[in-house]
């Protein structure tokens, strides 16, 4: 064993923010008592974190009076049902937890599992202090969070069994656990994701008071105001995953809108099995948010009481002053999961050592039958009823069924690939939500602003940028749920997409972002999990390069919860590769062709306003993540009609062009596949083409995922024919898995291969000479077609 580093214990002593003198006292007092108590293991115990040290912190940081401070003291230690309920919680994590050891070890729970042995008093002050309203966001470790959440312990136990009655209907398992009746809003996989995911959760309960909304029984948005509305939002995090840049954006946000939110800091000091100081300078994380005005505390997991009642004061603050910090100071007896090898320093005596010394159970027995509360005999019966229930989670689990294997297809999407958006109807409140909450002179600006791009609609003359913009609007007045993200809102950002929304909705349904697409479209998932339907505007698509986490967890929403929470996200920015773009490698990235593997997407392209329009609304409308990219060299240059009101498919292509009848019997025909600026490019080279004796059945992938095989089979059984004018990459890109596709389902229909007219494999270059190399465009269609009409291909 290592001995005890002195900078090893300093790093983890308490710090309070007004610096007076009783505070240093304090201080120096835990740091005496950890010279002499401390044991030869690499993390020392934090010794001498009394109740009254916490007092000074309750005082110090949150503003508490002593009196105040006594009350929460004396609610919870006069109270000997509320200290039984307490014990019974604790033990029936532990017992939970041994019991998924015992069911992992026979193979009836498979995968990776997580178990919180050790850390009880984080959901034992979970059950004491949070309310069911109470949204909850945790990491791969949550079981024991569900339990104290009130998820019933059958289901959660079902999940693990790959059952069909689990929480999620066995599509989530160990680390996926969710439950929509209790606000328990996950076990996510990704270490520090869920940060900004509760965040969004805590700004749509600010959502719900500014438009007067609540959740009704079946949990959709309702006209009503919720009395006494106290609710806040909960996300849990290790002291490891807190050092993630996520932490320092979520607390900017929560500062910045007064959010409530209480970050609970399980610190257990192993980032994994890796000891954390050996890769975090500083482990106070309760003191990460001074600098935001986030107030911190923290305390002894050692000690299940004082967590519970420290836990109910921060809870308190949160409810009716703004964000908080919970450090929660503990030890994991097990290892990162049941297959880890453990090999880092220190791991192995450390968990030895903390079963005997830190066993927050066994430190509540000794209180308080010491103390003379309860007998040995009155625990144990405790004990044993709370284990019979841990049993009786264990049959149910057994007894139930397996998930039948359609389900797996059925939760790929919350609304079918075919469905007719038009026929969606808007919230009957809508108009009331909008005349309280939008003054008369803004909603003068805004049907001006509008009145004035359905004029120009009417002309032909609208932009891509406008057309989308006047699609947000519509939707955002139709349905007051929906919100939107973005940077440079205000201004309108590159194209206007986002224009006057601010202006008009308020910072509260339409928000300025910080410069980090991640943070922001976490937090639109939050939202969306909560009744709200998100847009997030990226300005340009490369940037969501920053976000693939949070647009990856999206679109595995539905499925992994087992259909229960859906996710209406809809995602839009300018993107793409036109030939003379001069942008250089990083802007001129096909994260089009880099989103199409991630499950659960609906993934459109336009190319004209009309497409735009249409699409838009339609994704707004759609209950699942969908993503729209537009040409960003032609959100300004391409103008048109729009068709006025209505909802595009989401499923479909569009045939822009079609091949003449002689051109098809003289086998002078190619269907072309295209999108984004190449539909540009292929309609400026029909004539060409024309010219030379040939034609196409020019067709626009407004729907690269689901993609429209029919429409696409229809044209090939007249040219025989396929060219793909393709804006990505030859390895990976959309070109090739459509490729791939038509040469599976549908080769009989081709005479020769596929000519796919892609992206070159390298980066794009700044300068056009070379970028000719990398970027096809209309000159190459030509030539494709003329190749593959004369059997050159």
């Amino acid at each position: 064993a290592t001995p005890v580093s002195r900078s090893a214990n300093v790093a983890l002593r308490p710090s309070f923010s007004k610096g007076n003198r009783a505070s240093a006292l304090a201080v120096a007092a835990i740091d005496n008592e950890a010279k002499a108590e401390s044991p030869t293991v690499m993390r020392p115990p934090l010794v001498g974190m009394t109740w009254d040290k916490i007092s000074d912190q309750l005082q110090s940081n949150f503003g508490y009076t002593a009196e105040e401070v006594a009350a929460y003291d004396n609610e919870l230690e006069s109270d000997k049902e509320k200290v039984l309920k307490l014990y019974k919680s604790l033990e029936f994590m532990r017992g939970f937890e041994n019991s998924c050891n015992q069911q992992y070890m026979q193979g009836k729970i498979r995968g990776f599992m997580h178990l919180d042995n050790g850390q009880e008093s984080i959901p034992g002050m979970v059950d004491y202090c949070i309310k069911n309203g109470d949204t909850k966001y945790s990491y791969y470790r949550e079981h024991t969070h569900a339990l104290a959440s009130g998820v019933d312990a059958g289901k959660i136990m079902a999940e693990l069994f790959m059952k069909e009655t689990g929480t999620c209907k066995g599509a989530g398992g160990s680390m996926h656990i969710f439950d929509k009746e209790t606000y328990f809003q996950g076990g996510w996989a990704l270490v520090a994701e869920q940060l900004p995911y509760a965040a969004g959760a805590a700004k749509s309960l600010l959502i719900d008071r500014a438009l007067g909304l609540s959740d009704d029984e079946n949990f959709n948005k309702d006209d009503k105001v919720l009395e006494n509305d106290d609710r806040i939002s909960i996300v849990f995090i290790g002291e490891g995953g807190s050092q993630n840049g996520r932490m320092a954006e979520v607390l900017n946000a929560a500062a910045k809108d007064n959010l409530p939110l209480l970050i609970i800091v399980i610190d257990n000091g192993r980032a994994i099995n890796t000891y954390t100081p050996d890769i975090a300078t500083n482990g106070n994380v309760y003191e990460a948010g001074k600098h935001y005005g986030v107030p911190g505390i923290l305390v002894d997991g050692h000690n299940p009481s004082d967590v519970a009642k420290a836990g109910k004061a921060v809870t308190d603050y949160v409810r009716t002053k703004g964000p908080a910090i919970l450090q929660v100071h503990t030890y994991r007896f097990s290892g990162h999961s049941p297959a880890d090898p453990e090999h880092e320093r220190g791991r192995k005596d450390e968990k030895a050592w903390a079963r005997l010394e830190q066993d927050p159970i066994k430190s509540f027995e000794e209180k308080y039958i010491g103390n003379g509360m309860f007998t040995e005999d009155e625990l144990k019966a405790a004990r044993k009823e709370v284990l019979a229930e841990v049993k009786a989670a264990v049959k149910f689990a057994d007894d139930s069924p397996l998930p039948p294997v359609s389900l797996a297809k059925e939760l790929e999407y919350p609304d079918a690939p075919d469905t007719d958006y038009n026929l969606r109807k808007a919230p009957e409140y809508a108009d009331a939500v909008n005349a309280r909450t939008i003054s008369p002179e803004k909603m003068s600006v805004i049907n001006a602003h509008i009145e004035a791009l359905r004029v120009k609609a009417t002309a032909g003359e609208i932009t891509i940028g406008d057309a989308i913009n006047l699609a947000i609007h519509e939707e955002m007045l139709r349905d007051p749920r929906t919100t939107i993200h973005a940077e440079d809102l205000q201004a309108g950002s590159s194209y206007d997409i986002p224009k006057l929304t601010q202006q008009t909705y308020g910072q509260i349904r339409a928000a300025d972002e910080i410069i980090d697409e991640g943070h922001f479209i976490g937090k639109a998932l939050g939202e969306g999990m909560n009744g709200y339907r998100p847009i997030v505007e990226l300005m340009n698509t490369n940037f969501g390069i920053y976000g693939m986490a949070e647009i990856s967890s999206a679109g595995n929403t539905f499925a992994t919860t087992g259909g229960q929470f859906k996710m209406p996200m809809t995602i839009i920015g300018a993107g793409g590769t036109a030939p003379n773009q001069n942008l250089g490698a990083e802007h001129s990235q096909p994260f089009h062709a880099y989103v199409m593997g991630i499950p659960g997407l609906k993934i459109c392209t336009a190319a004209s306003p009309a497409a735009a329009y249409g699409i838009t609304k339609s994704m707004i409308r759609d209950d699942g993540p969908c993503f729209l990219f537009a040409p960003v060299k032609m959100m300004k240059e391409a103008k048109g009609h729009i068709d006025m009101g209505k909802c595009a498919a989401l499923n479909k292509v569009a045939l822009l062009h079609e091949a003449s009848k002689e051109s098809v019997a003289a086998k002078n025909a190619v269907t072309v596949l295209t999108y984004l600026h190449g539909v540009k490019e292929a309609e400026a080279s029909i004539a060409a083409i024309q010219e030379e004796g040939f034609d196409i059945d020019l067709i626009e992938l407004r729907a690269l995922k689901p993609l429209d095989i029919d429409t696409i089979a229809t044209s090939l059984k007249r040219t025989n024919k396929l060219c793909i004018l393709d804006e990505s990459t030859k390895s990976g890109g959309v070109g090739a898995t459509i490729s791939a596709i038509v040469s599976e389902e549908l080769f009989d229909l081709l005479d020769a291969p596929v000519n796919r007219l892609c992206m070159d494999d390298a980066p794009v270059p700044y300068a056009s000479s070379m970028e000719k190399a990398v970027v096809k465009r209309g000159s190459d269609l030509i030539e494709g077609v003329f190749d593959l009409c004369t059997g050159k291909k």
